[in-house]
């Protein structure tokens, strides 16, 4: 089925390829941060601009759509974002005037377009923030736009070997049969991912990545470089960061990973050490992941282009979503599009 959807807060793109693999059309694009845009524009061929601060933007000005798909930022949510502004004494959650209010952009275009559906998609702390106020609030205003709403904290380590959990926000205009519940019970197991799938080999072959009708697939690339190495004063850090830690009695420690791991939760932090996930090697300091290593983390193809600095891309990465996931969500959705009771059709 095809159907027509705008992308805000569109980071590079990952919420978008997930919705034109089950048939969507993008029509709009907004995204603030230059970097990010640089990397969309490289991967996709707009026939509209990428519009930045959606803040300043008419909502009336934006194209008519089915679907409206936002991952609006979530530093003000998430638990790291919320402990640093705490101890600075700074704004968080809605009292945030730069980031936490962009959700009221979400809900000002869906007052004025009125699309059939909409997918949100934020941190798992979302949910808890303020404990739970922030959250009602957002349910509340979401509800008196008179949308019927579901959502669930999701586990995106069904789809690819990390711990990566984001609350999913549907929303659909008019009643339906669609269950956000019955498409979560039907995930694949996380058991059998492993960083063996996304981890570059040390002979410089790389690994056959196969997903849903080979949407990944084998990419040559050169080697790990020995820059992702970790240098003997950058471990010593490490390991003596560690020690004051725990001596602490905090649980803080190093994410060491070993093909036939898991990972931990891929930040936009990874850029500064990459502390969180460190590739064991044999007879050498533990490594980073590369960019495109972070890339295939969170399900994105290998010929996604990365234009960018590898700072900016561990950045980009981190802050973006598992694209199989967001794929299988926007399928799910798709059937109940037509404004009809389509209860005889499987999610």
């Amino acid at each position: 089925m095809s159907f027509t959807f705008i992308d805000l807060f569109a980071g590079i793109g990952g919420m978008r390829l997930g919705f034109e693999a089950a048939g969507g059309h993008c029509v709009y694009t907004s995204e603030i941060d230059k970097f990010s845009a640089q990397t969309y524009a490289a991967n996709f061929l707009c026939a509209h601009p990428i519009v930045g601060d959606i803040t300043k933007i008419d909502a009336e000005t934006i194209p008519d759509h089915d679907v409206l798909v936002a991952g609006f930022p979530c530093q003000s949510f998430s638990k790291g974002g919320y402990a640093t502004k705490l101890r600075l004494n700074q704004p968080h959650g809605f009292a945030d005037l730069t980031k936490g209010t962009l959700f009221f952009d979400v809900a000002r275009i869906l007052a004025a377009k009125r699309p059939q559906a909409f997918l949100l998609e934020n941190v798992k702390n979302l949910v808890l923030h303020d404990k739970g106020e922030t959250f009602k609030v957002i349910k509340r205003v979401l509800e008196e736009l008179g949308y019927q709403l579901q959502y669930r904290v999701i586990e995106g380590g069904s789809f690819v070997p990390q711990h990566r959990e984001r609350v999913m926000i549907v929303g659909f205009r008019e009643f339906t049969a669609f269950t956000l519940n019955a498409l979560v019970a039907g995930l694949p197991s996380k058991e059998g991912h492993t960083l063996a799938s996304i981890l570059h080999r040390v002979d410089g072959t790389e690994p056959q990545l196969t997903h849903d009708g080979d949407r990944f697939f084998s990419h040559s690339e050169q080697r790990v470089l020995a820059k992702y190495t970790h240098s003997d004063k950058l471990w010593a850090w490490l390991q003596g960061h560690i020690a004051k830690h725990q001596a602490r009695g905090n649980r803080f420690n190093v994410g060491l990973v070993t093909p036939a791991s898991r990972s931990r939760t891929l930040s936009a932090r990874y850029s500064k050490d990459g502390s969180e996930i460190l590739v064991v090697q044999e007879g050498k300091n533990p490594r980073k992941l590369t960019p495109r290593e972070c890339a295939r983390l969170q399900g994105f193809p290998d010929s996604f282009k990365i234009p960018v600095s590898n700072i900016q891309a561990y950045k980009q990465f981190g802050n973006s979503v598992v694209v199989p996931l967001i794929e299988c969500l926007a399928k799910g959705i798709t059937p109940f599009l037509t404004g009809e009771d389509t209860a005889s059709t499987a999610v």
